[in-house]
């Protein structure tokens, strides 16, 4: 454990990683609660494509990050809620979605420089962040929280009751593209670290694992972000110390932990019944 705080780049992994943490499920218990969870792991697929191409093109690929996953929620926002062209929101996300993982493989073989990355732009590579990176990931997680405090109680009313809300005079279309934003936002920001697939695992997994113990966000939220903070820690400090990339403790201790929920949800319902 000496060892891992000796190390740089560890530590600014370690900084990054719980920095993405917090970020995520405070953002995921929404995401989860809309039942959006199929369109955010998308958000996370479509930034591959858009970090090849901005590559392909001599750009860093932040940038196509965040020019991709932007454009993908606002696409994605016109499907929220019901029919567009005879397309509904499930059809239309699994559309971009194929779509957008294809054309990040054609885009890396285009390019054959890109090759060896391919990889990590799919899981990313937490052992590779510089403090730079730290900094931006910070600021831009204090800014998301920020706006998501500022459309809370609107946001909670459009989720649960969108006719309600909407003859309250909230504008719920804005807020569904909102929320698809603020994912596009954190997506862009972690897929660097965390990867376009793997990004999904801290966004959704931590959240579904809180909503199977309660419906209350004001518990359920902070058990997601410990559930993350553990997961993310423990990833990092395990591939530490082997030779298997943190993605795959990433994802194998999230769907542990929401294993785990599952079974003391169906535990604590046996109980009630008997």
């Amino acid at each position: 454990m000496a060892d891992l705080f000796a190390f740089g780049f560890m530590v600014h992994a370690l900084q990054a990683g719980t920095v993405v943490a917090v970020l995520a499920p405070v953002l995921g218990w929404f995401v989860v609660l809309r039942g959006q969870t199929f369109a955010a792991h998308t958000l996370g697929v479509v930034a591959f494509p858009g970090a090849a191409a901005a590559v392909f093109a001599g750009l860093p690929a932040v940038a196509g990050y965040y020019a991709s996953t932007v454009t993908g929620a606002v696409a994605l926002s016109r499907f929220r809620g019901g029919r567009r062209a005879g397309t509904d929101e499930p059809t239309a996300v699994g559309i971009v979605h194929v779509a957008a993982l294809a054309g990040g493989f054609v885009l890396s073989r285009l390019y054959d420089g890109m090759l060896p990355q391919t990889t990590a732009l799919l899981f990313g590579s937490f052992l590779g962040i510089s403090a730079g990176q730290v900094r931006v990931t910070l600021v831009t997680a204090v800014v998301v929280l920020a706006v998501l405090a500022a459309i809370w109680r609107p946001l909670v009313l459009a989720t649960l009751d969108p006719e309600l809300a909407r003859s309250r005079g909230l504008r719920v279309a804005v807020l569904d593209v909102a929320v698809l934003l603020l994912v596009a936002v954190v997506v862009a920001v972690t897929s660097g670290i965390a990867g376009a697939l793997l990004i999904g695992t801290l966004l959704v997994t931590p959240a579904a694992a809180a909503h199977r113990l309660t419906a209350r966000a004001a518990v359920g939220i902070p058990v997601a972000v410990l559930v993350a903070v553990v997961v993310t820690w423990a990833s990092l400090v395990l591939a530490f110390v082997s030779d298997v990339p943190p993605g795959f403790y990433l994802a194998a201790l999230a769907f542990g932990a929401f294993g785990s929920a599952v079974l003391a949800d169906r535990v604590r319902s046996g109980a009630a019944a008997r």
